[in-house]
Formats: structure tokens, sequence, C-alpha cells
């Protein structure tokens, strides 16, 4: 799945890169969604939620009490008809538009991800100290995360 993605570290409540990552996505997304509604063949679909990529150089770190030393990903999905060449015009549109901070860092690129724990947070990020435990949880009872080894939750 192809995504539009920006990286960066810190606490995502407290971090201006977050928050600049975040000004960029749905302003490309939507730029997209119109640009293939117009297009030759037209297609409407909906644009698809935030997801994040979250951890730290050491796990030991990963806890929702000291959000400082995360990495993440932050990236919407696009879908199969948006191509490189789009969403390069749809950044010059951004770009001339709203002319987002941390547009230059947003990359277009597909995520093939192995063996990984997924879970679903709903709500605020100082809220998700009991998500992070129920993942870490997951993983400590499962052992490593082999292919074989490896369920999704949501």
């Amino acid at each position: 799945m192809s995504y539009l993605m920006v990286d960066g570290e810190g606490d995502p409540n407290t971090a201006r890169s977050y928050r600049e990552a975040l000004e960029c996505h749905y302003p490309l997304s939507y730029t997209l969604k119109v640009m293939v509604r117009k297009a030759p063949g037209a297609v409407d679909y909906g644009v698809m939620p935030l997801e994040g990529l979250l951890w730290a150089d050491d796990m030991e770190n990963f806890s929702a009490a000291d959000k400082s030393k995360w990495k993440w990903t932050m990236m919407i999905m696009q879908p199969d008809y948006v191509k490189t060449a789009m969403v390069e015009s749809a950044i010059e549109e951004v770009r001339k538009k709203k002319k987002p901070v941390a547009l230059s860092n947003v990359r277009f690129e597909a995520l093939s991800e192995g063996a990984a724990a997924q879970i679903m947070h709903v709500g605020p990020f100082s809220d998700e100290g009991p998500t992070i435990e129920k993942v870490h949880a997951f993983i400590d009872e499962h052992g490593s995360m082999r292919a074989e080894n490896t369920t999704k939750s949501t």
C-alpha cells in the first residue's frame, strides 16, 4: 500500500515537528482526491484516516510516561490510482495555497512491513498509556514477532 509519509521524533502532544507533519497530510490527501475525481475515468473515494508508526530506538524508552524519545512516521494511505506525478502536482498546489512548513518532508512510498503487533487507540495521546501497555503485553505473551506468530489487534 502506498502512503503519504512524514517522519519525526518527540512527544506527539508537544513536538512542533509533529504538528507541522499533520498540517501536510490532509491538504495533500484532499487535493489528490479532487485530482482523481477530475481525471478521465473519474473515481471518488473517501480520504483514509491518519495512521502512525511509533517506536523508540531502545524499546525500554517507549512508554506513555516519557514520549520525548519516541520516533514516528505519520501517514495516510492513498488509493492505487494515485501516482507519483499526481503527488508531485498536489505538493505544488498545496505549497501555493497553504505553504505548510513540513511539506518538503513528505514522501510518497509503498510500505512493506514485516511482522508487527497493531492496536487501535481511540482518544487523545495523553490517554494512550493503557493502550500501549496492552500491545506490549500482547508482544510479551506471544514471544517474538515471527510471521507465523503474528496477530493484528484493532
